[in-house]
């Protein structure tokens, strides 16, 4: 064991010993280029908002907005809304519908302006106390989420209160009423269904329903507000 042993030392000296005479020769270039892939060269390179003009960055923020309307009026499961979420849409439905609002049932003395004031604070409180209770029944998503998918989703009962308001100026007959009736049901239901579309997978599964009843209240609140409004005399 001990020659054969010895014989294996011998020879590996004997390999290691002929690698000391191997030479480069000078006719083999041996100069390269290493590069490094850095994390901000490649964040120099993507195109930053700060440099682009105001005009695209209007027009990118209203075709998302559009987009999320889009969204509200063909519902499905989706977490488009979730994903970008954005006030300006929400802010924008919630004036406008107050604005239409105002001025109902208002004396010629008043001129309705507590009543945008009422419309503003019934859809931001009720937004938020739906979101609240929403994240303590377990919800996975954000509280500016979901109120960006409360606050989108009225966008069917806007088009409702227009709807509403041409027919008033048309007619008050009964038959403008029955069309009014029709109008702001079916755009409840469609509120309602886009709201919880996007909402419900979000709720543990034995508590949805819990979360879907304070959704229909508020929605049937916004509807109520618009089937009984009615024009001021003139």
């Amino acid at each position: 064991m001990a020659e054969t042993e010895e014989k294996q030392e011998n020879g590996s000296r004997q390999l290691f010993a002929g690698l000391s005479d191997v030479s480069i020769s000078g006719d083999i270039p041996v100069e390269g280029e290493i590069t490094v892939p850095m994390a901000s060269q490649s964040q120099e390179e993507d195109f930053s908002t700060l440099d682009e003009p105001v005009r695209d960055t209007i027009m990118r923020d209203l075709k998302a907005v559009g987009q999320k309307f889009f969204h509200v009026m063909y519902p499905k499961k989706s977490n488009a809304l979730l994903r970008d979420w954005d006030l300006w849409g929400p802010l924008v439905l919630c004036v406008s519908l107050a604005l239409m609002l105002q001025g109902g049932h208002a004396n010629s003395e008043d001129d309705g302006g507590p009543q945008f004031a009422e419309v503003f604070v019934i859809i931001w409180f009720g937004a938020v106390v739906i979101t609240l209770n929403s994240k303590l029944l377990g919800g996975t998503i954000s509280f500016f989420q979901s109120l960006c998918v409360l606050g989108y989703c009225i966008l069917p009962l806007t088009v409702a209160m227009l709807v509403c308001r041409l027919l008033l100026l048309a007619s008050v007959s009964m038959t403008a009423f029955i069309l009014r009736l029709v109008t702001v049901a079916a755009m409840f239901a469609w509120s309602t269904f886009a709201s919880t579309a996007f909402l419900a997978d979000s709720q543990p599964p034995n508590r949805r329903a819990l979360a879907v009843y304070p959704i229909f209240l508020f929605y049937f609140v916004i509807s109520w507000m618009i089937l009984t409004f009615n024009p001021p005399p003139h």
